[in-house]
């Protein structure tokens, strides 16, 4: 979910925590980005009765919130017994360790293993490790594996985003790993009080001009009557999901941490170009004129959205799970007592914004060199995606445990192979179900579940359930997507190879560099045309370096 990652659902409560939860939800993408219509009819990847059973090792991360049943552990669970009973793999741990894949215990074990050579059959990979294992021929080759086992179904489904995830494992023409798939389009949007848009009489904004009007008058004329108001919610960390930078870069027409086309046939960096440098500038501006908090760059997320929850910022720019975050201030005693709208990023010029996208993934599953039985790991892959997307009833066992019931112990979390939806039509289907509470209309196990909960609010069942429709109404955040579908308007990196030998070396510095320079710029504290000395500093500490070796990648991988 590509996030960070990004990406998995977490059972979902309330107030706190059902927005606590669903913040790690919407930036993933388990129940977020589910697109295949069910049910309908999976191959059925080989039986244990046809070949026999064929074991597979692993190495596991113990995420915090699985909760295992009496009697079963790691090592032995339902989950494990139906892979086996079921498409006839035996998954063993090589190890197990607390926390996520990409925690530090798992990277630092995994880190370890691969240095001397002690891997399992099969892993999670990052794009660095997955060149590492390239170079030093520790894993196999997948393409015929993946041709031959492959359900049909498996097939199209890893082709879903336009085949570039898949493209991204495929390295001389050959499948060394498999991406965890995830869904690439998930847009920036702007968040904007509409209850203060009506005090204060003022237009929806279409433009950036008219976003800026609006920023102002809520810093001026203070309609949450707190004597303090600002214009609009940062924080430190630039490309957070929500309250961060890049939805504003992107009105205009500049992209962080990207690299774009160079209008030659190569690939430049979005960070060092002129665009770049005019956002700030307006940033700059709106922090002169009193529009921003002069303590965002030491307040996170949460501390900044204190000044949200209490009336005194009234427009953020966000990712569409931003309403179940914006809760906590909207949603008071059973009254909606803060009304929010939600529109397509505004532009500074009569071209449309495009929000900016990655690749969707950057975990890949690879297969050892010594393993038997590589094609285990495109049966797990085959039974993940059959289940994930139209599971019969038995089949809950994968997502509940033994006795198919939801309990909150997400045992979908112990299958050891995953890939998630890479495109969605929940913006084509939930908004018109929920207009016209026709229940018929959602189809995936996502989007049933939206539609329950947008329709508790609807019916005034369940007013906690606000977020819901904001997210997923008539006019909600999801309705936008088929839009900046329709009109290209998703910005994706066209880099997504491993990390290059400078980058390695130098991009930690030289996005410190760029934070501390930038920082300095929006708030004041050095005039706008130190960006040009940054520009230059940034090509001789190694960006130059940098640029040749994506280009020489870019060449090979167009």
């Amino acid at each position: 979910m590509g996030g960070s990652i990004v990406q998995k659902i977490r059972k979902i409560g309330l107030a706190l925590t059902l927005i606590l939860s669903l913040g790690v939800t919407a930036c993933s993408s388990k129940t977020a980005d589910t697109g295949s219509a069910e049910p309908k009819t999976a191959e059925q990847p080989a039986s244990a009765k046809e070949g026999g059973v064929i074991e597979i090792s692993t190495v596991r991360a113990q995420d915090p919130y699985l909760k295992f049943d009496e009697g079963e552990n790691f090592d032995k669970n339902a989950v494990y017994d139906a892979y086996e009973k079921d498409i006839g793999v035996r998954i063993k741990n090589q190890w197990v360790v607390d926390g996520t894949v990409d925690g530090p215990q798992f990277q630092e074990k995994l880190k370890m293993a691969i240095t001397t050579n002690d891997i399992p059959d099969f892993f999670p990979a990052t794009p660095a490790q997955v060149q590492q294992l390239i170079e030093a021929d520790m894993i196999q080759d997948l393409t015929s594996v993946y041709d031959q086992y492959a359900s049909d179904e498996t097939k199209v489904f890893m082709q879903k985003d336009g085949g570039l995830q898949m493209k991204s494992g495929t390295f001389d023409g050959k499948l060394m790993a498999i991406p965890q798939t995830g869904n690439p389009f998930a847009p920036q949007l702007v968040w904007v009080r509409s209850d203060w848009l009506k005090k204060l009489n003022l237009p929806e904004p279409k433009t950036m001009q008219d976003l800026m009007n609006i920023m102002e008058a809520f810093a001026t004329k203070d309609p949450g009557g707190t004597g303090k108001s600002y214009g609009i919610a940062l924080n430190k960390k630039f490309d957070e999901g929500a309250l961060g930078l890049v939805g504003f870069l992107n009105g205009y027409h500049a992209y962080l941490n990207q690299w774009i086309d160079d209008g030659n046939g190569g690939l430049m960096y979005s960070d060092i170009q002129p665009q770049m440098k005019e956002a700030l500038r307006g940033l700059q501006d709106m922090f002169k004129k009193g529009l921003i908090d002069p303590e965002f760059a030491v307040k996170d997320m949460q501390k900044e959205s204190e000044l949200i929850f209490s009336n005194k910022i009234g427009v953020l720019y966000g990712a569409e799970w931003t309403p179940a975050h914006l809760a906590q201030g909207a949603v008071k005693d059973g009254k909606v007592v803060q009304e929010w709208s939600v529109y397509r990023l505004p532009s500074i010029d009569g071209t449309e914004a495009a929000t900016q996208i990655e690749l969707g993934t950057n975990s890949y599953y690879v297969v050892s060199k010594k393993a038997k039985h590589p094609e285990a790991l495109i049966k797990l892959l085959n039974q993940w995606i059959a289940v994930d997307n139209h599971p019969t009833p038995e089949q809950k066992v994968y997502e509940y445990g033994k006795d198919l019931k939801e309990k909150g112990n997400n045992y979908w979390l112990l299958s050891p192979v995953m890939a998630f939806n890479l495109t969605s039509d929940n913006g084509d289907v939930l908004p018109k179900a929920i207009e016209t509470k026709d229940a018929g209309l959602p189809k995936t196990k996502d989007q049933k579940t939206r539609f329950e909960r947008a329709m508790k609010y609807v019916n005034g069942e369940d007013i906690s359930m606000w977020w819901e429709y904001l997210i997923s109404g008539p006019k909600g955040a999801v309705s936008n997507i088929p839009y900046l579908k329709e009109h290209n308007l998703f910005h994706q990196n066209k880099f997504y190879g491993a990390p290059t030998p400078t980058m390695v070396e130098k991009r930690e510095i030289l996005n410190r560099k760029r934070d501390e320079i930038f920082l300095k710029i929006i708030m004041n504290q050095v005039s706008i045309d130190e960006f040009d000395k940054f520009v230059e500093e940034w090509k001789k500490l190694g960006g130059d370096d940098i640029t040749k070796e994506v280009n020489e990648w870019y060449a090979k991988n167009k």
